[in-house]
């Protein structure tokens, strides 16, 4: 199962340098509704077999042309909304960095729980499971692999990009999710494979294309041979 992990178009508020959070009525700007239809164009015949969505408006309409084009109605799931981000939403970005939090989640965001709000490490644990759970439902429902599209937030993509790179919370801040950018994960049995971080071309790889099969053979160098695909290749893939 892969899911391609949307971060919405740019917004008003990204433009006006506020923290949105769950904000009512921010929706996208002109260069974030011009992302969003760009996004048809580059999962272009990528298989997608479901959109699910955080509830609020920026992802919403970010997803709307893609959701159009390809004929899906998206799902809503609250466990993709943006950060709670308490009594520093709305705030100036300018401002903020003065909060002696600020440093906390910059260098230590495992700990950092914002005034009112939730902590990033409960963004974390409500993420995954979803992202997690979809999978596993949509494997059910479409009986075996599927590509699906979550669109969400950036601080929510990278904690579940962390997850899936095995990397603790407090190195998240590593992590960049631009406004339209995809990141890619496949789950498997045994662990997760990260494919993108921060993708912002024109189209997505072609290793997300479903791969003809191949005629079983006794002959050496045939599919026979090769890894499982829930394994890693030693020496790095060979496509």
């Amino acid at each position: 199962m892969t899911v391609i992990l949307l971060r919405h178009g740019r917004s008003t508020s990204n433009t006006a340098h506020t923290l949105a959070g769950r904000s009512e009525g921010v929706d996208l700007d002109d260069k974030g509704r011009a992302q969003a239809q760009g996004i048809v164009d580059r999962i272009g015949e990528l298989p997608v077999k479901a959109i699910v969505r955080s509830p609020l408006l920026r992802c919403q309409n970010t997803v709307a042309p893609l959701a159009g084009a390809l004929g899906l109605q998206p799902r809503v799931d609250d466990r993709l909304t943006e950060v709670d981000y308490g009594s520093w939403t709305g705030r100036k970005i300018a401002e903020l960095v003065k909060e002696s939090l600020w440093p906390v989640i910059q260098q230590q965001p495992s700990a950092a729980v914002f005034p009112d709000g939730e902590g990033l490490a409960q963004v974390q644990a409500r993420a995954v499971a979803a992202v997690r759970e979809i999978d596993r439902a949509l494997a059910q429902e479409h009986d075996g692999d599927t590509l699906w599209i979550a669109c969400t937030h950036g601080d929510v993509i990278k904690a579940v990009l962390a997850d899936a790179l095995g990397v603790h919370l407090d190195g998240f801040q590593r992590i960049v999710a631009d406004p339209a950018s995809m990141s890619v994960i496949r789950y498997t049995p045994h662990r997760p494979f990260v494919l993108h971080v921060n993708h912002t071309g024109t189209d997505l790889s072609s290793s997300l294309r479903p791969k003809p099969e191949e005629p079983k053979s006794d002959q050496p160098g045939t599919p026979d041979d090769a890894a499982p695909t829930h394994d890693a290749t030693v020496g790095g893939s060979t496509d």
